[in-house]
């Protein structure tokens, strides 16, 4: 089963490692003679109808997956965001057709939609997120997953989207007092924008105990850029944020981590 079907990759362009030929089960034997679910397979057989904008199979491939035990949870951790981050990586780089991405990303929406209702909720942990994403449609959809499953985990969660202007953000950091602000971009042109962001709030000094989290494939792609732009607390993949979210609460960048615009600031201030 090759994953690639004829018109929706770009012509001349070669197919990453995910074209190769897939095993037709979503099963591997355990040891204690049962059977475990294999994830990537259960990637890369709904990435392939994601992509041709198969809503019956697709749905059928999630109801076999839900049938075999997994969680709603770890259905949206595990299986939809590698198979998002997949569409967005292949797009990236001029492998996916425009049309391909959108079938992608649109159906991954409803999918996303559906998991979270069927979440389960867990008690309070008295901890607010205010949360933004990048512009795009890819973007909120990460966005979205994530906020969702930290609703779920026990925080108060308010999700703006992408397109709000700093200004906007600053203001609403002011007007909830929020424990953690959360920003996700996937785009590099995103990161300037970030980091002047993370600039103002920590220049302004309003609120002292917000801890400034980011998250998404820019910095996942970009080692230590999470880091160098002021950034309190970073993850590459869902689980990964809300594992540190409960276990780092008071972690704080610390004046010598930051070194993107160093310079700059140094200048301003001899001025």
């Amino acid at each position: 089963m090759t994953l690639f079907t004829a018109g929706r990759l770009r012509a001349g362009r070669t197919p990453s490692r995910t074209a190769r030929q897939t095993q037709t089960t979503s099963q591997r034997p355990c040891t204690d003679g049962g059977y475990l679910v294999n994830n990537e397979i259960i990637v890369e057989r709904l990435f392939e109808k994601l992509i041709t904008g198969d809503r019956t199979a697709t749905r059928a491939i999630v109801q076999e997956t839900i049938d075999d035990g997994v969680s709603p949870e770890e259905l949206s951790q595990a299986v939809y965001w590698p198979a998002l981050e997949m569409i967005n990586s292949l797009y990236r780089a001029d492998q996916l057709s425009t049309l391909a991405h959108h079938y992608g990303t649109r159906l991954l929406r409803s999918l996303v939609d559906q998991a979270q209702a069927r979440y389960t909720q867990k008690p309070s942990r008295d901890r607010t997120i205010l949360m933004f994403s990048g512009p795009g449609e890819a973007d909120e959809l990460a966005g979205q997953l994530v906020a969702d499953l930290a609703e779920a985990n026990g925080y108060e969660v308010f999700f703006g989207g992408g397109g709000v202007a700093n200004d906007e953000i600053l203001a609403e950091v002011g007007a909830r007092s929020p424990d953690i602000l959360l920003l996700f971009a996937s785009a590099p042109s995103d990161a300037p924008n970030v980091r002047r962001l993370i600039d103002t709030i920590q220049e302004i000094g309003a609120t002292p105990s917000l801890q400034i989290v980011v998250g998404g494939g820019v910095f996942n792609r970009a080692e230590g850029l999470a880091e160098e732009i002021g950034a309190d607390l970073w993850s590459n993949d869902p689980a990964d944020l809300l594992e540190k979210l409960a276990s780092e609460p008071n972690r704080r960048a610390t004046p010598d981590q930051r070194t993107v615009g160093r310079h700059r600031r140094n200048k301003s201030a001899a001025a």
